[in-house]
Protein backbone atom coordinates (compact mmCIF):
# COMPACT_ATOMS: atom_id res chain seq x y z
CA UNK A 1 0.00 0.00 0.00
CA UNK A 2 1.40 3.26 -0.75
CA UNK A 3 1.69 5.99 2.03
CA UNK A 4 -0.22 8.86 1.99
CA UNK A 5 2.53 11.14 2.84
CA UNK A 6 6.12 10.16 2.26
CA UNK A 7 9.34 11.61 2.57
CA UNK A 8 12.93 10.22 1.33
CA UNK A 9 16.00 11.68 2.64
CA UNK A 10 14.42 15.52 3.07
CA UNK A 11 16.99 18.02 3.74
CA UNK A 12 16.59 21.99 4.64
CA UNK A 13 19.21 24.25 4.79
CA UNK A 14 19.19 27.76 5.36
CA UNK A 15 22.04 30.77 5.10
CA UNK A 16 22.68 32.54 8.46
CA UNK A 17 25.02 34.70 9.34
CA UNK A 18 27.16 33.81 6.55
CA UNK A 19 27.14 30.22 6.55
CA UNK A 20 24.87 27.33 6.15
CA UNK A 21 23.10 25.60 8.62
CA UNK A 22 20.77 22.50 7.79
CA UNK A 23 17.79 22.09 9.78
CA UNK A 24 16.64 18.95 8.30
CA UNK A 25 19.11 16.81 7.14
CA UNK A 26 18.74 13.03 5.85
CA UNK A 27 15.04 12.65 7.28
CA UNK A 28 12.76 9.83 5.45
CA UNK A 29 9.06 9.21 6.99
CA UNK A 30 5.96 7.61 6.12
CA UNK A 31 2.68 7.80 7.30
CA UNK A 32 -0.35 5.75 6.30
CA UNK A 33 -4.14 6.87 5.71
CA UNK A 34 -5.55 7.45 8.83
CA UNK A 35 -2.82 6.77 10.78
CA UNK A 36 -1.31 9.66 13.43
CA UNK A 37 2.00 9.86 13.23
CA UNK A 38 4.59 11.82 15.76
CA UNK A 39 7.85 13.95 15.73
CA UNK A 40 9.45 14.72 18.91
CA UNK A 41 12.21 16.23 20.18
CA UNK A 42 14.11 19.32 21.99
CA UNK A 43 13.93 22.56 20.77
CA UNK A 44 15.70 22.99 17.29
CA UNK A 45 15.90 19.77 16.38
CA UNK A 46 14.28 19.84 13.52
CA UNK A 47 10.77 18.95 13.76
CA UNK A 48 8.48 21.94 12.91
CA UNK A 49 11.09 22.71 9.92
CA UNK A 50 9.74 18.95 8.45
CA UNK A 51 5.54 20.48 8.60
CA UNK A 52 7.12 23.97 7.08
CA UNK A 53 8.75 22.26 4.41
CA UNK A 54 5.37 20.08 3.45
CA UNK A 55 3.80 23.05 3.39
CA UNK A 56 6.36 25.17 0.76
CA UNK A 57 7.18 27.49 4.10
CA UNK A 58 10.71 26.12 4.05
CA UNK A 59 13.08 25.30 1.70
CA UNK A 60 13.51 21.90 0.18
CA UNK A 61 17.39 21.52 -0.68
CA UNK A 62 17.40 17.73 -0.64
CA UNK A 63 15.37 14.71 -0.96
CA UNK A 64 11.71 14.54 -1.91
CA UNK A 65 8.26 14.95 -0.44
CA UNK A 66 4.88 13.15 -2.00
CA UNK A 67 1.47 13.35 -1.06
CA UNK A 68 -0.63 10.54 -1.98
CA UNK A 69 2.07 9.00 -4.62
CA UNK A 70 2.45 12.41 -6.13
CA UNK A 71 5.38 15.03 -5.85
CA UNK A 72 4.25 18.09 -3.92
CA UNK A 73 4.50 21.00 -6.85
CA UNK A 74 6.36 24.23 -6.03
CA UNK A 75 4.74 26.56 -5.08
CA UNK A 76 2.23 24.56 -3.38
CA UNK A 77 -0.79 25.89 -5.07
CA UNK A 78 -4.88 25.54 -4.44
CA UNK A 79 -4.86 21.72 -4.98
CA UNK A 80 -2.36 21.20 -2.78
CA UNK A 81 -4.54 23.08 0.23
CA UNK A 82 -7.19 21.11 -0.40
CA UNK A 83 -5.51 18.08 0.42
CA UNK A 84 -3.30 18.92 3.41
CA UNK A 85 -3.82 21.90 5.89
CA UNK A 86 -1.42 23.16 8.84
CA UNK A 87 -2.85 24.06 12.25
CA UNK A 88 -0.41 26.62 14.28
CA UNK A 89 0.92 26.38 17.47
CA UNK A 90 -0.53 30.09 18.71
CA UNK A 91 -4.25 30.09 17.95
CA UNK A 92 -3.98 34.13 18.40
CA UNK A 93 -1.22 34.80 15.87
CA UNK A 94 -2.31 32.52 13.70
CA UNK A 95 -5.92 34.05 13.43
CA UNK A 96 -6.66 37.27 11.85
CA UNK A 97 -7.80 40.04 14.84
CA UNK A 98 -9.52 41.77 12.73
CA UNK A 99 -11.82 39.60 11.04
CA UNK A 100 -14.67 37.97 12.52
CA UNK A 101 -14.57 34.02 12.95
CA UNK A 102 -17.42 33.82 10.41
CA UNK A 103 -14.75 36.01 7.87
CA UNK A 104 -11.87 33.97 8.91
CA UNK A 105 -14.07 30.71 8.17
CA UNK A 106 -15.53 31.72 4.80
CA UNK A 107 -12.51 32.47 2.96
CA UNK A 108 -10.93 29.49 1.86
CA UNK A 109 -14.37 28.61 0.71
CA UNK A 110 -14.33 32.41 -1.36
CA UNK A 111 -10.77 31.78 -2.52
CA UNK A 112 -11.60 28.40 -3.85
CA UNK A 113 -14.92 29.64 -5.46
CA UNK A 114 -16.75 27.26 -3.39
CA UNK A 115 -20.63 27.70 -2.55
CA UNK A 116 -22.69 27.16 0.34
CA UNK A 117 -20.28 29.12 2.95
CA UNK A 118 -23.48 30.05 5.41
CA UNK A 119 -24.13 26.46 5.90
CA UNK A 120 -20.51 25.12 5.68
CA UNK A 121 -19.47 27.53 8.62
CA UNK A 122 -21.81 26.66 11.13
CA UNK A 123 -21.47 22.78 10.33
CA UNK A 124 -17.45 23.37 10.77
CA UNK A 125 -18.40 25.56 14.29
CA UNK A 126 -20.71 22.54 15.55
CA UNK A 127 -17.80 19.97 14.58
CA UNK A 128 -15.40 21.58 16.87
CA UNK A 129 -18.17 22.48 19.69
CA UNK A 130 -18.65 25.84 19.53
CA UNK A 131 -22.19 27.22 19.00
CA UNK A 132 -22.95 28.92 15.25
CA UNK A 133 -23.46 32.63 17.24
CA UNK A 134 -19.44 32.66 17.71
CA UNK A 135 -19.72 33.08 13.73
CA UNK A 136 -20.15 36.97 14.69
CA UNK A 137 -16.96 37.15 17.22
CA UNK A 138 -13.42 38.48 17.04
CA UNK A 139 -10.48 36.15 17.74
CA UNK A 140 -9.83 38.68 21.33
CA UNK A 141 -13.33 37.89 22.35
CA UNK A 142 -12.22 33.67 23.08
CA UNK A 143 -10.69 32.08 24.91
CA UNK A 144 -7.03 30.66 23.94
CA UNK A 145 -9.30 26.67 23.85
CA UNK A 146 -11.92 28.28 21.76
CA UNK A 147 -9.36 29.84 19.33
CA UNK A 148 -7.59 27.06 19.00
CA UNK A 149 -10.89 25.15 18.44
CA UNK A 150 -11.61 28.09 15.38
CA UNK A 151 -8.62 27.69 13.92
CA UNK A 152 -8.96 23.56 13.63
CA UNK A 153 -12.53 24.65 12.12
CA UNK A 154 -10.62 26.87 9.56
CA UNK A 155 -8.50 24.28 8.52
CA UNK A 156 -11.52 21.72 7.86
CA UNK A 157 -13.07 24.05 5.68
CA UNK A 158 -12.17 22.57 2.28
CA UNK A 159 -12.02 18.95 3.34
CA UNK A 160 -8.55 18.09 3.72
CA UNK A 161 -7.23 14.86 3.97
CA UNK A 162 -4.16 15.30 6.36
CA UNK A 163 -3.67 17.91 9.07
CA UNK A 164 -0.46 18.72 10.36
CA UNK A 165 -0.23 20.27 13.83
CA UNK A 166 2.54 22.00 15.11
CA UNK A 167 2.30 21.78 18.63
CA UNK A 168 -1.83 22.28 18.82
CA UNK A 169 -2.01 22.58 22.92
CA UNK A 170 0.94 24.04 23.81
CA UNK A 171 -0.12 27.47 24.20
CA UNK A 172 -3.32 26.59 26.12
CA UNK A 173 -3.92 26.04 29.72
CA UNK A 174 -3.27 22.54 30.76
CA UNK A 175 -6.64 21.96 31.50
CA UNK A 176 -7.91 22.83 28.51
CA UNK A 177 -5.15 20.47 26.70
CA UNK A 178 -7.16 17.34 26.99
CA UNK A 179 -10.22 19.08 25.38
CA UNK A 180 -8.43 19.84 22.21
CA UNK A 181 -6.48 16.40 21.99
CA UNK A 182 -9.64 14.85 22.75
CA UNK A 183 -11.39 16.78 19.52
CA UNK A 184 -8.68 15.95 17.38
CA UNK A 185 -9.38 12.38 17.80
CA UNK A 186 -12.84 12.66 17.80
CA UNK A 187 -12.52 14.65 14.05
CA UNK A 188 -9.59 12.04 12.75
CA UNK A 189 -12.08 8.86 13.58
CA UNK A 190 -14.73 10.45 12.28
CA UNK A 191 -13.48 12.26 8.84
CA UNK A 192 -10.89 9.82 8.40
CA UNK A 193 -8.03 12.53 8.77
CA UNK A 194 -4.10 11.88 8.52
CA UNK A 195 -1.94 13.34 11.29
CA UNK A 196 1.81 14.11 10.73
CA UNK A 197 1.98 16.03 14.70
CA UNK A 198 4.88 17.84 16.27
CA UNK A 199 5.16 18.14 20.07
CA UNK A 200 8.05 17.89 22.69
CA UNK A 201 5.39 16.61 25.19
CA UNK A 202 5.53 12.82 25.29
CA UNK A 203 2.42 12.74 26.99
CA UNK A 204 0.72 14.48 24.49
CA UNK A 205 2.20 11.95 21.66
CA UNK A 206 1.33 9.00 23.51
CA UNK A 207 -2.02 10.22 23.94
CA UNK A 208 -2.43 11.22 19.99
CA UNK A 209 -0.04 9.05 18.04
CA UNK A 210 0.40 5.47 16.62
CA UNK A 211 3.79 5.89 15.73
CA UNK A 212 6.63 8.21 16.71
CA UNK A 213 9.92 9.76 15.35
CA UNK A 214 13.01 11.31 17.32
CA UNK A 215 14.37 14.16 15.83
CA UNK A 216 18.14 15.40 16.97
CA UNK A 217 19.96 17.49 15.83
CA UNK A 218 17.71 17.74 12.53
CA UNK A 219 18.27 13.90 11.97
CA UNK A 220 15.93 10.73 13.11
CA UNK A 221 17.43 8.89 15.74
CA UNK A 222 15.16 6.44 16.40
CA UNK A 223 11.01 5.01 15.30
CA UNK A 224 9.18 3.97 17.95
CA UNK A 225 5.49 2.69 18.46
CA UNK A 226 2.91 4.20 20.80
CA UNK A 227 3.78 0.24 22.51
CA UNK A 228 7.47 1.19 22.44
CA UNK A 229 6.59 4.51 24.09
CA UNK A 230 4.18 3.35 26.56
CA UNK A 231 6.81 0.73 27.75
CA UNK A 232 9.71 3.12 27.12
CA UNK A 233 11.19 0.26 24.95
CA UNK A 234 13.39 3.36 23.38
CA UNK A 235 16.69 2.17 21.94
CA UNK A 236 19.14 5.32 22.27
CA UNK A 237 20.33 7.59 25.08
CA UNK A 238 18.37 10.47 23.60
CA UNK A 239 15.18 8.84 23.22
CA UNK A 240 15.45 7.51 26.21
CA UNK A 241 16.70 11.22 28.22
CA UNK A 242 13.50 12.82 26.33
CA UNK A 243 11.15 10.08 28.44
CA UNK A 244 12.95 10.24 31.45
CA UNK A 245 12.51 14.00 31.44
CA UNK A 246 8.53 13.81 30.19
CA UNK A 247 8.55 11.78 33.33
CA UNK A 248 9.93 13.98 35.39
CA UNK A 249 7.81 17.07 34.56
CA UNK A 250 4.84 14.68 34.83
CA UNK A 251 5.99 13.97 38.39
CA UNK A 252 6.37 17.61 39.25
CA UNK A 253 3.16 18.80 38.07
CA UNK A 254 4.39 20.76 35.30
CA UNK A 255 3.07 18.51 33.06
CA UNK A 256 -0.22 16.89 33.17
CA UNK A 257 -1.11 13.82 31.19
CA UNK A 258 -4.47 13.90 29.15
CA UNK A 259 -7.26 11.71 29.37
Amino acid sequence: MTALIEIENLTVAFRSKGREVRAVEGVSLSVEARESHGLVGESGSGKSTILRAICGMAPVTGGSIRIGGRPVPTPRGRAFSTEVQMVFQDPYASLHPRHTIDRTLSEPLAIHGLPGADARVVQALTEVGLPPAFRFRYPHQLSGGQRQRVAIARALMLKPKILLLDEPTSALDASVQAEVLNLLNRLRAEQGLTFLMVSHDLAVIDHMCDRIMVLQHGRSVEEITRDDLAHARMTTAYARSLFDASADRMLDGTTEPTS
